[in-house]
């Protein structure tokens, strides 16, 4: 795998601002022909430094507007126990993000419901069955201030 180059991080930051940008569009902005652009993407997407495209929802106007995190303590932490939790946890569709995390719990899990009353649905019906999980702290979204920001290229 090579090194980004300059060219190529500024490609990776005009990406994830413009992710429907043209390669002609995008070779002018960064002074190359549209052919070695499209060399260097290609490149890029194959290394792995851009893992895909899509658009940005509003969740809201989808009927997800409650975002919430979840601390999951474990009951034990050992290899098995992680790896039942974390291919578990993969198989739910309201989890949007789930990591893995040091401090005084194990795992931070985000995710969108409609409302409260759902949240409080997807806790005892999905979470609290996944296996390991010992105990749940919850952390309701009042306001998002910053979301899907791009990395600091």
């Amino acid at each position: 795998m090579q090194e980004p180059d300059r060219l190529d991080r500024m490609i990776l930051n005009i990406l994830q601002r413009e992710g429907r940008i043209t390669n002609l569009e995008l070779a002018e902005r960064i002074g190359l022909s549209p052919t070695a652009t499209s060399e260097r993407m290609r490149r890029l997407m194959k290394e792995g430094y851009v893992t895909g495209f899509g658009a940005r929802l509003d969740p809201a106007l989808l009927g997800f507007g409650l975002l919430v995190f979840v601390e999951v303590l474990l009951d034990k932490t050992t290899p098995d126990v992680f790896d039942r939790f974390a291919a578990a946890v993969t198989r739910a569709p309201e989890v949007l993000e789930c990591h893995m995390v040091a401090g005084g719990f194990d795992y931070l899990v985000k995710t969108r419901v409609r409302d409260m009353a759902a949240y409080r649905d997807f806790l005892g019906k999905v979470l609290l069955t996944l296996p390991g999980v010992k105990e749940t702290r919850t952390y309701a979204v009042m306001e998002e201030v910053k979301a899907d920001g791009p990395l600091p290229l």
